[in-house]
């Protein structure tokens, strides 16, 4: 829908520093338009006076002023003609943004145990019998009920547990399911009630 008169943000050029909005933006295209560099000048130190008005709890901070003028260099596109106070050649890291950062995306057979338990497995496979493999053997269990407890809207079967602890060590890690003790779950917090009870 396009109504003569109406001007929406989306339809407008795209802000470099959102920030100081449209008409900080519109004083330094103004600023930019000036003849002289005298009137360049006084219109820039006028416009960096509003703009350090707009953030005063930013005055604090060390290098406050020449901040300022980065960011007037920014929105004028280094354009303005004027004698910097400041050096504003290093302005433009300002608005350059940092590369993203790799997710790991590996393949888990089952994702509600976790990549973890899965390293954890392949260690069992390996570990020789004794106190330390079967201490890690009750932790593991343990965790991956309560995995499965809260993957499964609070159902975690003690079968199930021991059943994947065999599969995804390849058999090497066989849980008694008549000796082993599970350690209790805490049951998921009920939901408050809304209205207290006078």
């Amino acid at each position: 829908m396009n109504i003569e008169g109406l001007d929406y943000n989306t339809q407008r050029e795209k802000l470099v520093l959102p920030e100081y909005g449209r008409e900080i933006k519109k004083m330094v295209d103004h600023a930019i338009s000036l003849p002289t560099k005298e009137e360049r000048q006084k219109c820039a130190n006028s416009i960096i006076a509003i703009m350090e008005r707009m953030f005063p709890q930013n005055r604090e901070n060390q290098d406050y002023k020449h901040k300022l003028w980065d960011h007037l260099a920014l929105l004028s596109d280094f354009k303005l003609d004027i004698d910097w106070p400041y050096d504003v050649d290093e302005a433009q890291k300002i608005t350059s943004k940092p590369e993203p950062l790799k997710y790991p995306m590996e393949n888990i057979p089952v994702r509600h145990y976790g990549k973890m338990m899965f390293e954890i497995f392949e260690k069992l496979k390996t570990m020789e019998p004794g106190e330390e493999r079967d201490e890690l053997v009750r932790i593991t269990a343990n965790q991956m009920k309560q995995n499965l407890y809260q993957w499964s809207h609070g159902s975690a079967d003690d079968e199930k547990v021991i059943s994947d602890m065999a599969r995804f060590t390849d058999g090497k890690i066989q849980i008694d399911i008549d000796t082993f003790k599970f350690e209790k779950l805490m049951p998921k917090e009920t939901e408050k009630k809304k209205g207290k009870k006078r």
